[in-house]
């Protein structure tokens, strides 16, 4: 990767690392629906006039299709499933489940990057720290377990929409496709909200503050990052963001919070990063053999 590739990697593991913390924090004063609705539409209003002043927004003529298609499985779907989710579980044990889509995304670009010896061993390996996390950190807790299920179906829904950008998307202005599908997601969780208001003397200042902060620096910024970053480092690379996600999410959460970090938690972290990474490592190309002589 480049440098400017490099830059953007480490400003979206960061940006991507916090909303765990913060997420904890809005769910306190304000329901999971509206944190998840609030955040989607203070995005698209901090970046409607960028991509309308800079004149991107004709690129999703004729494209609003996929892109809805990919609010459901960037935004709605997985910003759903984590926020509800973290009603059950810790925001560190969030972001280290999260982690498991490097390993999801080399599988569904199997076709284009096979899957080698050292990979499946990566899987198997990522595979087994999520057995770990799960049946350690929420073994018997069954809304624990429930939580725990949410989020790695984000996971999963994260890694499938990474996959799609680059795929079908990459030609989109990151700006003009962050605009239409926070829009889009605005558009479609509104109504759940609109009728369920909270009394806003019942809602502290830090709700307000943490819904504003993942409306503007982990929805608006980090998506504008993410979406630049793909295209210049294609999915599997980008993805890679997740490794580093869960060491801001658990230092967030153990520092402000006091989550607690057990020893499933720790053994399950360093399982799921070395699985990713010999999952996600690049296909080296054969050598050609001599032709002979003669």
């Amino acid at each position: 990767m480049n440098r400017r590739a490099w830059l953007l990697f480490v400003l979206v593991s960061v940006l991507w690392g916090i909303p765990y913390f913060l997420i904890k924090i809005a769910i306190d004063d304000l329901s999971p629906m509206l944190v998840v609705a609030g955040r989607c539409a203070i995005g698209a209003a901090a970046l409607i006039p960028v991509a309308a002043l800079r004149g991107t927004l004709t690129a999703l003529r004729g494209r609003m299709r996929v892109v809805a298609g990919l609010a459901a499985v960037h935004i709605v779907g997985p910003f759903l499933l984590i926020t509800y989710g973290e009603t059950h579980i810790s925001s560190s044990l969030t972001g280290i489940l999260i982690a498991i889509e490097p390993v999801v995304i080399a599988l569904l670009m199997a076709n284009s990057e096979p899957i080698t010896g050292i990979r499946t061993v990566g899987l198997v390996t990522g595979f087994a720290g999520v057995v770990v996390l799960v049946g350690l950190d929420v073994s018997g807790d069954r809304w624990g377990l429930l939580g725990a299920a949410m989020v790695l179906l984000a996971a999963l829904s994260y890694a499938y929409a990474t996959r799609m950008v680059q795929q079908r998307l990459s030609d989109v202005p990151p700006d003009a496709l962050t605009v239409g599908t926070t829009t889009v997601s605005t558009l479609v969780l509104t109504p759940f909200v609109l009728f369920r208001l909270p009394d806003a003397g019942a809602v502290g200042v830090d709700s307000w503050l943490a819904l504003a902060g993942l409306g503007l620096l982990c929805t608006a910024l980090a998506m504008l990052a993410f979406y630049r970053l793909i295209a210049l480092a294609g999915s599997n690379r980008a993805g890679l963001v997740t490794y580093v996600n869960p060491v801001v999410a658990v230092l967030l959460g153990v520092v402000l919070l006091r989550e607690p970090v057990g020893v499933g938690t720790a053994a399950g972290f360093l399982l799921i990063v070395t699985g990713c990474w010999l999952s996600t490592r690049p296909v080296r190309a054969r050598a050609e053999e001599p032709v002979p002589v003669g």
